[in-house]
């Protein structure tokens, strides 16, 4: 029999959050910047494509006494585009290509249903009544998006769904309260900002939160938040 020689070695002792998210962060850098890069491009090119090339009638989505309270505030435009980045931290949390894999397959299922939604029910919110030549990036805005593509609102429908993925992710490396207060703090200023800037009405929102959750919860069935690297 083989006998121990010096004292029993205890295994490491697990990364502290922060430490064990940077790794994340750290693991697998080209492809998945390569790979946002790519899903974006090719999801724009198809989501450009039915905006400016609507198969049916296109519909006004109606405002509600919430629409009218919320004030149009230009200021929210930061908020709103802040989400191209958003987007990109729950994959950035995650270690392994399998994982990324996952997630890309989920998040393109959630943009293809919503291309569906256009396709089959071309949707628009009403014309804005205030003058946004003063505002700085705007006016760009709207030339480029121009309220269309409405109804599910996919810029609510792929916040809320990174936000779940990367709660779930923090609760899963055991962070304290606060950057998971951060996630949804900045899930909720996207999601105002929709409205304050008239991109979008009530009605798109709900349906977009509805169509992010519903993704969300069946990409992460089966899984916990146990704790762990």
């Amino acid at each position: 029999m083989d006998r121990q020689i010096g004292p029993p070695v205890s295994p490491d002792p697990p990364l502290p959050w922060a430490a064990a998210l940077m790794r994340r962060f750290r693991r697998h850098t080209v492809l998945k910047t390569i790979g946002i890069c790519v899903f974006m491009g090719v999801f724009f090119i198809a989501y450009f494509h039915l905006l400016r090339n609507p198969v049916r009638p296109v519909t006004i989505v109606h405002l509600t006494a919430l629409d009218r309270l919320i004030p149009f505030q230009p200021r929210m435009l930061a908020a709103y585009v802040s989400l191209w980045i958003y987007i990109g931290v729950a994959p950035g949390m995650l270690p392994t290509v399998r994982e990324l894999s996952h997630y890309t397959v989920w998040m393109a299922g959630l943009c293809l249903t919503g291309l569906v939604c256009f396709y089959g029910w071309p949707t628009a919110v009403p014309p804005l009544a205030q003058d946004v030549s003063g505002c700085a990036g705007f006016s760009m805005l709207r030339g480029v998006d121009s309220g269309g593509n409405a109804c599910p609102s996919l810029h609510v429908a792929t916040a809320m769904f990174t936000a779940i993925w990367v709660d779930y992710v923090l609760c899963h490396l055991r962070s304290p309260i606060i950057p998971r207060v951060i996630n949804g703090a900045w899930f909720s200023a996207i999601t105002y900002s929709t409205l304050a800037t008239k991109q979008h009405v009530v009605f798109d929102v709900l349906a977009g939160a509805l169509l992010g959750i519903i993704f969300a919860l069946l990409s992460l069935r089966g899984r916990h938040c146990s704790g762990g690297a």
